[in-house]
């Protein structure tokens, strides 16, 4: 396995620019998801990663060798794509072994190779069966097998969880995570999913029209988004925003919207006068009668242990996810209360956060 580098790539197919200077490191081993919207590039991403498109400029760096014009072939990767690409005329077997037979690979060690990779992926009991009577997840695990079966320097996979329903879905999140901890692989993870990202990434890079707007941790990027574009990708429902007009100076611990005086983690840096906007996660949200801070209770969505309430407010409509014996009415006024430390401050015109004393490492692209 090998750290991957990948230093100010960028992509353009004539005049559009899909890929724009994206600069980031994937560890040794490290499990990495490159998150975002359709489109986004991070599939492009992807693909210069593996060798399957060149870069129109910048450098990419696998195991500390410069590969950025090496074809896929002369790069020590596997790929997994979506759709799973089996070989329907081969038993289960037959396929995970292809890759090995394909290096001209002695049959006895291409059976127990084969063999320790089934039994890795729990599928060695089908290892005699035909694939194309397999259900999705199984089929799924194959075409892992092949991959994982010739141990190469990293894993590359492009959104290999999207045709399987939600049940499979949730069950391969699981036993891809698990996989990659046994095995100890440099794995990329292409997915526009933020629940399969948070689940599994060791770092995330969200990407938005080309551009990686932050990188780090999962919980670093979700509770300190860089901008309000991660801030409304990640979370369900995301965070809410609520904008007014105001200007802010270092060290500042509160920031004044209409009659309510609201504390803030301490800022680093200023804002002049100009449109802001304040971040809140629903979970962040609790009602308290003594708040200036009001809002109307619009409706509610029960969800067990919890409700999501819909509130109207001068400054935007915000949901907030209660307990779900607290009971609320339609039409009602009630106060808001935020938890401080939990709060972000955007610059509205820019969506750019302004970095406060609790920001962590994460980076914006």
């Amino acid at each position: 396995m090998a750290e991957i580098r990948v230093e100010n790539v960028q992509k353009s197919f004539g005049a559009f620019t899909a890929v724009k200077g994206s600069t980031f490191t994937i560890e040794n081993g490290e499990f990495f998801v490159m998150l975002g919207p359709s489109g986004c590039g991070k599939t492009t991403t992807l693909r210069m990663i593996a060798g399957l498109e060149l870069p129109t400029a910048g450098k990419i760096l696998l195991g500390g060798e410069d590969v950025t014009f090496n074809r896929a072939a002369a790069r020590d990767i596997a790929f997994v794509f979506q759709l799973f690409a089996l070989y329907p005329h081969m038993n289960v077997r037959q396929n995970i072994g292809f890759p090995l037979k394909c290096q001209g690979m002695a049959s006895k060690e291409i059976r127990q190779a084969v063999e320790e990779a089934a039994k890795l992926l729990r599928i060695d009991h089908l290892l005699d069966r035909s694939v194309t009577g397999l259900a999705g997840g199984d089929r799924q695990r194959v075409a892992l097998g092949r991959c994982i079966v010739r141990r190469p320097k990293a894993f590359l996979m492009d959104e290999p969880l999207g045709t399987l329903d939600t049940e499979f879905r949730d069950l391969m999140v699981r036993e891809l995570r698990e996989l990659h901890n046994r095995i100890g692989a440099t794995t990329v993870y292409v997915t526009h999913d933020q629940l399969e990202a948070m689940a599994m990434a060791d770092k995330i890079a969200v990407m938005n029209h080309g551009v990686i707007e932050q990188f780090g941790r999962p919980q670093e990027i979700y509770d300190r988004p860089a901008t309000m574009f991660v801030a409304d990708f990640l979370g369900s429902p995301p965070m809410n925003f609520l904008a007014f007009r105001g200007a802010v100076a270092p060290g500042q611990r509160s920031v004044r919207i209409g009659e309510a005086e609201l504390a803030v983690p301490e800022l680093r840096e200023g804002q002049s006068e100009g449109e802001l906007a304040l971040g809140v996660r629903p979970e962040h949200i609790r009602l308290d009668d003594a708040s200036p801070f009001r809002g109307a209770v619009f409706g509610a969505e029960y969800l067990g242990t919890t409700q999501i309430v819909t509130l109207d407010t001068a400054y935007g409509q915000v949901k907030a996810r209660l307990p779900a014996d607290r009971n609320v009415k339609a039409g009602e006024t009630v106060g808001l209360a935020f938890r401080s430390e939990r709060l972000s401050l955007f610059d509205k015109t820019s969506g750019r956060a302004l970095r406060s004393a609790l920001h962590g490492e994460a980076g914006h692209g």
